[in-house]
């Protein structure tokens, strides 16, 4: 996957917006930082529900690492692009919008 298939993936979630963190472009819901795109390094570090983390990098450890210290073991989570699948990336997205949304938008989109 390339970065500007994370773009169009995350804005396509609902009330995503595109921002920028620490120099980098990211995606918000609510305010809050879903995801943050590293252009440079080809990845993508998604706010992920810990749980959500434990799974994806058990299941697919060369896509998925947990950001080191407490960053971490919060649930933030990189994902390389250069071996990601679309659907992979889709779902990783969708999981960190899902982590990252408020409540009441959460519950308007709970079958998404």
């Amino acid at each position: 996957m390339l970065p500007e298939d994370v773009r169009i993936l995350a804005l396509m979630l609902p009330e995503t917006v595109a921002g920028a963190h620490s120099g980098n472009p990211d995606f918000r819901v609510g305010g809050r930082v879903l995801a943050t795109l590293w252009v440079e390094e080809a990845r993508v570090v998604l706010r992920l529900a810990p749980e959500d983390q434990a799974a994806l990098c058990e299941a697919e450890p060369d896509l998925f690492t947990p950001l080191d210290g407490a960053w971490g073991r919060r649930g933030w989570t990189n994902l390389d692009l250069d071996l990601c699948a679309e659907d992979t990336l889709r779902d990783a997205l969708l999981a960190a919008w899902r982590r990252t949304a408020p409540p009441e938008l959460r519950a308007l989109y709970q079958d998404a």
